[in-house]
């Protein structure tokens, strides 16, 4: 894979170079509420300016479907860049049409562009080889190189991130060679013990990362609405909390097998519940108890680990030396069912570990609940594609950036 000092070497002044950045943050009204994927990718555009190229920012946001959306607009990320590169960064309102040409034309040595939200074209996502290729096509006319680096979507198979490379020379940004070289280190020589905190609401979306894991980490801890199926799988009453029956046989077989394997598979010992799940845009106080997690009312939903399993957790974290989170273990965007997942964080904060948060919900979770950044080894701007890396899976915008 090629390496964009080995790009910035050859010299790029007065070239055009696209680069597939991951700008899908979480807007509120045209508010962003969680800049880290932008301030993510910042240093890639701001070392390719500086040498003198004309930088085009291409990205998606949300799921719009394959036509221009305004509420998934990419202006309020545009405007965020420039206010973080200290420069003014131009916005073409739509993708490979009249807007986005005359802004790349326009472009001086130096100067950075963004276009218009990929999915508003179909051809961005489109299962059809040949009309993703001719949106990729499309795009290609724009730059002469193309540069990786949005890595939160390096597993999708779409236009921009495993066509366009294959049509324009290559290389990958500063933040896909970080997050690989993250993810290396949890995967090969590894430092134990390694320990994994998986949660989130669906089991289904763990057990790949599960079935791999189970070979290679020390101890997996278990929380989030993922919990409860495995708590079910054990015969216990969960009452009207998340579950997923239908993958009750793959739990109570990844259990046996961690048991034979010598893994500490660790679930809740207590939780807490409510009979009304909160109201998460007040965050109006929510009637709530703690119980054992073998004791859940019939009427009740457990919505965040207990106090006994925060301190549990935290202890099977405490000696580790290696430590992947990948899941709130609760409903951390309410303040009173937030307690479990900022324990997590705080006891990967308290770790000499190398400790990497695994994107997605994690991150911002990290985010919204003050802690510092730079107090953890690493954040990842790629929930989904840090999972299929862990997964063992092939992903597409890696394997282009690697012909």
């Amino acid at each position: 894979m090629k390496t964009i000092d080995e790009l910035l070497a050859e010299g790029v002044a007065g070239k055009r170079i696209f680069v597939r950045a991951d700008l899908n943050v979480p807007l509120a009204g045209d508010t962003i509420t969680d800049d880290g994927r932008i301030r993510a990718v910042q240093p890639t555009i701001a070392k390719l300016a500086e040498a003198g190229a004309r930088v085009v920012v291409a990205s998606h946001l949300g799921r719009p479907k394959g036509a221009p959306d305004p509420a998934f607009s990419l202006a309020p990320a545009a405007k965020r860049l420039g206010e973080l590169l200290g420069a003014d960064v131009a916005f073409a309102t739509d993708t490979v049409g009249a807007s986005a040409k005359s802004t790349v034309a326009a472009l001086a040595d130096g100067q950075v562009a963004v276009i218009e939200n990929l999915r508003f074209n179909a051809g961005e996502t489109s299962k059809d080889d040949a009309e993703r290729g001719a949106f990729a096509d499309q795009l290609a006319e724009l730059a002469d190189v193309y540069v990786g680096d949005g890595f939160g979507a390096v597993h999708r198979k779409h236009a921009s991130v495993f066509d366009l490379p294959a049509r324009l020379p290559h290389a990958a940004g500063y933040l896909i060679a970080t997050e690989v070289g993250v993810l290396k280190k949890l995967t090969a020589d590894v430092k134990r013990p390694y320990v994994v905190v998986l949660g989130g609401a669906k089991v289904s979306d763990k057990l790949a990362v599960i079935d791999q894991l189970l070979g290679k980490a020390d101890r997996i801890l278990i929380g989030g609405g993922m919990a409860y199926t495995f708590l079910k799988a054990q015969g216990h009453e969960i009452g009207i909390s998340l579950l997923q029956e239908d993958q009750i046989p793959v739990v109570l077989e990844y259990m046996a097998r961690a048991e034979k394997l010598g893994v500490e598979l660790v679930l809740p010992v207590d939780v807490l519940v409510s009979a009304d799940f909160p109201d998460l845009k007040t965050k109006a106080p929510a009637d709530h108890a703690t119980v054992d997690a073998d004791k859940i009312p019939a009427d009740k939903e457990g919505l965040d680990i207990g106090p006994k399993t925060r301190e549990l957790y935290a202890s099977k974290i405490a000696d580790a030396e290696t430590v992947f989170w990948n899941g709130p273990v609760g409903v951390f965007e309410h303040p009173d069912y937030a307690g479990g997942t900022r324990a997590i964080a705080q006891a990967l904060v308290d770790s000499s570990a190398f400790t990497v948060v695994g994107g997605g919900d994690s991150a911002a979770a990290v985010r919204t609940l003050g802690f510092d950044e730079n107090a953890f080894g690493h954040i990842s701007t790629g929930g989904g594609a840090s999972l299929e890396y862990l997964e063992g899976k092939t992903l597409p915008g890696l394997a282009a950036l690697e012909v």
